[in-house]
């Protein structure tokens, strides 16, 4: 009598992978990507005006925690990490005047120079939003916090570009390290632990800055509250009308309007 065996197939190894981002700098990243893509688009006209604000104000707190976590957090995640990256920049000059190129280092240089430039650019465009908000001084203020409002979107739009171009290039989702924390490729994780409870807190406060932006919102209109209320059109210098929101700053004993 013949014995029929059957065989198993094993499912497909996975593929070897490495820890190289931790999750508060990816939280870190998302969170700045939506706060400047939304502050950007509620950037004209005064139905959002508190929005913008409120969105601006989350970006500065993200680059000081960008700032505090590159001094303290893990060692791939350290701002000297990003220096020790940009000192290769007299190296690659010098291949590329005496005609040996490398490519794989300008590629990295061009990365690493982008995100200084990203985080370089959000000082000057908070800091002129904040005194543009506050009546600091006349339109020469707007117009410097617009200037670094299109800087900043072309150097977002010449980063996106060059993760896609990476992409290509190596053959490899450039964009995975900041959604897994994670590469291809064999070897020791670059971070010992993600840090998930320093990314849950700092999630938590931006969250809960929002909420409380949110509930000091001044109402609006016909009784509605909160920031996607619809505000008093005119323009910036037109006076409320019916109680509205002018998109001014609230009073400074900071009491909660109502109609």
């Amino acid at each position: 009598m013949n014995m029929t065996s059957t065989t198993f197939s094993s499912p497909a190894a996975r593929p070897a992978t490495r820890r190289t981002v931790d999750a508060p700098t990816r939280v870190m990243h998302w969170l700045m990507v939506l706060s400047f893509l939304g502050a950007y688009l509620t950037a004209d006209g005064e139905r959002w005006r508190l929005l913008h604000v409120t969105l601006g104000y989350t970006l500065a707190g993200l680059l000081s925690f960008r700032v505090v976590w590159g001094l303290i957090g893990p060692r791939h995640a350290r701002l000297s990490a990003l220096g020790r990256k940009l000192q290769a920049m007299p190296q690659w000059l010098a291949g590329l005047k005496s005609g040996t190129i490398n490519v794989r280092l300008g590629q990295n240089l061009l990365l690493s120079l982008s995100v200084v430039m990203l985080l370089g650019l959000i000082a000057p465009l908070t800091l002129s939003g904040y005194g543009t908000y506050n009546e600091w001084a006349g339109e020469w203020l707007e117009d410097v916090h617009e200037f670094f409002g299109n800087a900043l979107l072309a150097v977002v739009l010449a980063h996106v570009a060059l993760i896609a171009a990476l992409s290509l290039l190596r053959r490899k989702n450039q964009v995975t390290p900041m959604l897994t924390g994670r590469v291809e490729g064999s070897g020791p994780d670059l971070l010992k632990s993600n840090h998930y409870p320093v990314a849950a807190l700092l999630l938590a406060a931006v969250l809960g800055f929002w909420a409380w932006q949110w509930q000091q919102a001044p109402a609006v209109g016909t009784g509605g509250t909160g920031q996607g209320a619809t505000l008093s059109s005119g323009g910036r210098d037109a006076p409320a009308r019916d109680g509205a929101y002018d998109g001014r700053r609230a009073p400074k004993h900071g009491e909660r309007h109502h109609d």
